[in-house]
């Protein structure tokens, strides 16, 4: 079963397929407790501890999680103002669609298969069940890191009733170069392999409210008014990787978010035009600010 779900997996363009074990995660559970003891907790994870280290209380006859890798990569644009994962359209939508489609094709090959899928919003730590199946290894950054297409890829998971056999984690790191950690804007990478979120440009840009004077000056350190792909750029691993074949990462892309139109625009319009974006959760007024901050404008 796990041959045929790879072939269904591969013919929808997903290359990247791993299964993570359904156990209590201890391992994830140390280095989770020590973030949160250190105040690194952005408040968008699961809050509680207890599923976000077990499978179990997600889905009480869990077996297996099924992890797809979703490479979105398709070009770096001078000029943009927005981070290269906002480019398309919104990647959980995206994402859903094709674990959907994977889980349905499961349902009529096994009988009382059932399942959940999750993209950016589950219990567990996409990143951890990632490596935990194989996929990829840890940057010094905390991105999972693949050869093929470096860190620029959505994770999607699928915790199921079926027992697939679990493939086992790569024994190895990013070359620990560092250039992330002298690059990054909030200088939010610990260098332990971990980060401090409240000092990431990509979560400042998304906070809502007043931004403290820290932040302004984190925001002001480039140009993108939405996400920072600076620990990416930067990157070793992610150079002369391939771009993505995934035909919904490559069409429908916009770089740019223009002040103008922000400031014109009612509420509903902008909602009208960019709802199916992931830079459009927040509203347009969290953008118009960042806008305003970045380019000294107010």
């Amino acid at each position: 079963m796990k041959k045929d779900l790879i072939k269904f997996c591969e013919s929808l363009g997903i290359d990247n397929v791993g299964i993570a074990p359904v156990e209590i995660y201890k391992d994830f559970e140390s280095i989770y407790k020590r973030q949160i003891e250190r105040g690194h907790i952005c408040g968008f994870e699961e809050k509680n501890i207890e599923k976000r280290i077990s499978p179990y209380l997600t889905l009480e006859d869990a077996s297996s999680v099924i992890v797809c890798l979703f490479p979105y990569y398709s070009e770096s644009k001078e000029g943009a103002n927005i981070s290269k994962y906002a480019y398309t359209l919104d990647y959980h939508l995206i994402v859903k669609r094709f674990l959907e489609i994977i889980g349905e094709y499961l349902k009529d090959k096994i009988d009382n298969f059932h399942y959940k899928a999750f993209v950016d919003n589950g219990p567990l730590s996409d990143r951890y069940v990632a490596y935990k199946a194989g996929l990829g290894f840890f940057g010094i950054n905390n991105h999972i890191i693949t050869d093929k297409y470096g860190s620029y890829i959505f994770i999607g998971y699928i915790i199921n009733n079926y027992n697939f056999e679990p493939d086992m984690p790569q024994n190895r790191t990013c070359i620990q170069c560092f250039n992330c950690v002298k690059a990054c804007p909030g200088q939010c990478i610990l260098g332990d392999f971990t980060i401090n979120p409240l000092r990431c440009k990509s979560f400042i840009t998304q906070k809502k409210g007043q931004l403290s004077d820290s932040d302004r000056i984190i925001l002001k350190k480039t140009n993108l008014i939405w996400g920072c792909d600076v620990c990416q750029d930067v990157c070793p691993h992610n150079m002369n990787i391939e771009k993505t074949d995934i035909k919904e990462f490559k069409e429908n892309l916009i770089y740019n978010i223009e002040y103008e139109e922000l400031k014109h625009i009612s509420n509903k319009e902008f909602m009208r035009r960019y709802g199916n974006r992931a830079f459009s959760w927040r509203g347009k007024g969290i953008l118009i600010r960042n806008h305003e901050i970045i380019n000294d404008s107010k």
